[in-house]
């Protein structure tokens, strides 16, 4: 089963820049697709950027990063990454990181991390 980790997150001033990795312990060409969602206090979960690994590597962003925000994956580390600049307070929230990956009934299952926290300050 795929297990996902999040790190990279933490505490930055608006304006300012941080590198959030997803490692997966499944190799990532195995997996069909993976995302960056967040979630804020109050709010509902949002995709954030995602990167279709199947059929190579075409990405998608919320409106709300397009220009700030940029995934890719990283075949050395197993990673997706999300590279994050000029941070704005409306970024603050938990981030996680989703993979789907097909079973041997060819069904796209779902995983989750655990998140890893992004807070801005003004």
């Amino acid at each position: 089963q795929e297990q996902l980790v999040e790190s990279g997150g933490g505490l930055v001033q608006a304006g300012g820049s941080l590198r959030l990795s997803c490692a997966a312990s499944e190799p990532i060409d195995s997996i069909n697709d993976m995302g960056w969602y967040r979630q804020a206090p109050g709010k509902q979960r949002e995709l954030v950027a995602g990167i279709i690994i199947v059929s190579g590597g075409s990405t998608n962003y919320a409106e709300s990063v397009k220009g700030r925000f940029t995934i890719s994956t990283d075949n050395a580390k197993n990673t997706v990454d999300l590279q994050m600049n000029n941070l704005k307070p409306e970024d603050t929230a938990v981030y996680y990181c989703n993979a789907h990956i097909y079973d041997r009934s060819w069904a796209l299952n779902s995983f989750w991390g655990q998140g890893t926290q992004v807070t801005v300050s003004s």
